[in-house]
């Protein structure tokens, strides 16, 4: 069986570090991906938000590298776990457990005005893109 994730986000805030007493250190930051489809003319952008663990030597590297709005590429495990909060209700979430990640970009992406042309990430052209544009993905290695 396999639980793979990899997604190519931005982050939303600086990650939130942590360090018990037995010496690990946990880190936690949220991740946006994003999706953009046209509509009458305009280009949309559909934005989801992923809740990223990092663990040991990966949380003391993120605490060093990662800062919010960058680009980066995260691969890992999807987990899900449940709790009861102080009050006695029942919570859950969903998280990515991260066993690698690359920062792709420390900027911000750049929309092109004059064809409205939807953001590219990290150079990769975006599938929603009009078919001119597209003709350049056969020169990607995959």
């Amino acid at each position: 069986m396999i639980n793979r994730v990899t997604l190519v986000g931005r982050l939303g805030k600086n990650p939130e570090i942590r360090y018990f007493e037995n010496g690990v250190v946990f880190a936690k930051f949220s991740l946006a991906t994003s999706d953009y489809y046209q509509k009458e003319g305009d280009w949309i952008e559909s934005t989801e938000w992923h809740n990223i663990v990092l663990w040991r030597e990966l949380a003391q590297r993120a605490e060093k590298n990662l800062k919010s709005g960058y680009l980066v590429f995260i691969e890992g495990k999807l987990t899900y776990r449940k709790w009861r909060d102080a009050d006695g209700r029942e919570r859950e979430i969903t998280e990515i457990v991260a066993d690698k990640y690359r920062i792709m970009s420390k900027t911000e992406p750049q929309t092109n005005p004059e064809t409205n042309a939807a953001p590219t990430i990290g150079g990769f052209i975006n599938n929603n893109q009009n078919k001119e544009n597209a003709a350049a993905s056969d020169d990607l290695p995959f």
